[in-house]
């Protein structure tokens, strides 16, 4: 009898972060799908978002790969910090995606996170949390 992958008690689990449980798998990779569905686009255009190659979130092992995993955390960390004050998960998206921020000559947080600097709109978000101006 073949025990199934997920029983295997000598495969170990993957350890990355995990910002939303729903839009993660329970060995803590993020899926693609469920993120690309949850927020209504297509595999393509969240990689573009990500700042990752049209194909990077096609297969299975470049979704799960750690450029492909780290990006999508640092966007969902990201939208998780605003979604309070925005309203909701959509117009956090939203936020992401379109609102020029100021302090950074008017870049957007999406882009910011393309060129890899995830932690400076953390940072933005953590200062205008504390009362700072933007």
């Amino acid at each position: 009898m073949t025990v199934p992958a997920s029983q295997n008690a000598t495969r170990k689990p993957r350890r990355s972060a995990t910002v939303a449980r729903p839009l993660g798998s329970p060995i803590g990779v993020v899926e693609a799908d469920a993120v690309a569905r949850r927020f209504n686009m297509t595999k393509p255009a969240l990689a573009a978002t990500l700042g990752l190659g049209r194909h990077a979130l096609g297969r299975k092992d470049r979704a799960e790969a750690a450029k492909s995993q780290g990006r999508l955390v640092e966007m969902l960390e990201i939208i998780a910090l605003v979604r309070e004050w925005a309203g909701s998960e959509d117009a956090a998206m939203s936020w992401y995606r379109a609102q020029p921020i100021p302090a950074f000559g008017g870049r957007t947080a999406e882009a910011i996170v393309k060129d890899g600097n995830a932690g400076l709109v953390r940072e933005y978000i953590d200062h205008l949390a504390l009362g700072g101006y933007a």
